[in-house]
């Protein structure tokens, strides 16, 4: 298999010449019920649209049953310990669409590691016939919607309740 590198990300920092990007494994179980030590209420409620205490065992339980083709998630590891997942979830009856979600470390936010895990996972997807990304992002999450204001300055989002749902072309032109 094949380790992807963040070193290709557009102005990465310094920091995340150590990281290793690769796509998520069975052994990663564990480390992801440990990432929920470097998570904040607000992140994890941001992430999962809900206050939950910690990542949710029924995710990772997901993670698990990743098929590598509808449904992929690629991680973030300093050292031994996952510091970032994305992954996306294709859509059953539009299968050129694909459900997008990420989740940062905060000791590791606002270094461009996020949008190093979306290229990594957008090259993956459009390998395999995924030419849009659906993001549902939660309007007091500034950081998401930043980003994607960055990635896909074109992109106007769609209001529902409390998030914003933004449709997403790949390939990714970011700054």
């Amino acid at each position: 298999m094949t380790k992807l590198n963040a070193r290709g990300a557009v102005r990465p920092d310094p920091a995340l010449d150590d990281v290793r990007i690769r796509p998520y494994g069975v052994t990663d179980h564990d480390r992801v019920h440990r990432m929920s030590d470097r998570l904040s209420a607000a992140s994890l409620y941001a992430r999962f649209f809900s206050g939950t205490p910690r990542i949710p065992d029924h995710y990772v339980g997901l993670l698990d049953a990743l098929d590598h083709w509808d449904r992929e998630a690629v991680v973030a590891l300093d050292g031994d310990e996952i510091i970032g997942i994305t992954e996306y979830v294709r859509d059953a009856k539009q299968p050129w669409r694909a459900d997008l979600a990420v989740l940062v470390a905060d000791p590791w936010k606002r270094r461009g590691l996020g949008s190093v895990l979306v290229g990594c996972l957008a090259r993956l997807a459009e390998r395999r016939g995924i030419t849009e990304f659906d993001a549902d992002v939660i309007l007091t999450n500034r950081d998401a919607v930043h980003f994607v204001r960055h990635g896909w300055p074109a992109v106007r989002p769609t209001s529902q309740g409390g998030s914003a749902h933004f449709r997403l072309p790949l390939p990714v032109h970011g700054p």
